[in-house]
């Protein structure tokens, strides 16, 4: 692969990651609701599901991926199940300013990271993804330096992706100065994830 070919694929791949969707509207209220970490654990987990759809292309296997459907239903409705509960939670939260939060309590991230995970792994269009546009930049196999290159890109784009919303949204957090405001934005945050978890399930 040359270089245009490389940038050709970036561009693809951010118009693919930036593009509004449920694994964004999801980093940035999980980033509001519980800080950073949370953001990013969200977008790890969505990183990771994107890695595994490109090791599975680089093994030929993006059509088997495809049509175990069962399981990626399976995982979609989970993640989806999961996302509602959580929105949930958030809009009937008690609200507390973050400068008044106790700072010995610690969530864990594990759950984010797993959400983010099942719905990539679970997400119908990765595979198609990888189908309609791998053979077009490194023809009908992937060598494991074209893989590395790919992997590279995509981390990178990620990283930019991710990393920008949760900054934003981090910024935005630190207006939260009084209760009133923190329960507006619990339940607008919460909304979002209800609303993202309805349209993951309703995509096809």
């Amino acid at each position: 692969m040359d270089v245009w070919t490389l940038l050709a694929f970036a561009a693809a791949f951010f118009v693919f990651a930036a593009s509004p969707g449920p694994d964004n509207m999801t980093i940035v209220a999980r980033t509001l609701s519980h800080g950073a970490s949370a953001g990013l654990a969200y977008g790890a987990g969505t990183v990771a599901g994107v890695l595994v759809f490109l090791a599975l292309a680089a093994c030929g296997l993006s059509l088997l991926a495809q049509e175990m459907g069962w399981l990626m239903t399976a995982l979609r409705y989970a993640g989806a199940a999961w996302l509602i509960w959580m929105g949930v939670r958030l809009w009937t939260a008690v609200p507390v300013v973050p400068a008044l939060a106790p700072g010995t309590v610690r969530r864990g991230l594990l759950p984010d990271f797993a959400t983010g995970l099942a719905l990539n792994l679970g997400n119908p269009k990765m595979p198609l993804f990888y189908l309609a546009l791998l053979p077009n930049v490194v023809g009908p196999s992937l060598t494991l330096g074209q893989l590395a290159s790919l992997a590279t890109i995509i981390l990178a784009v990620e990283v930019l992706v991710v990393g920008g919303h949760v900054l934003l949204a981090g910024r935005a957090r630190r207006l939260l100065r009084t209760p009133a405001v923190v329960r507006r934005v619990n339940r607008t945050a919460g909304g979002v994830m209800v609303g993202a978890g309805v349209a993951v399930v309703a995509a096809r």
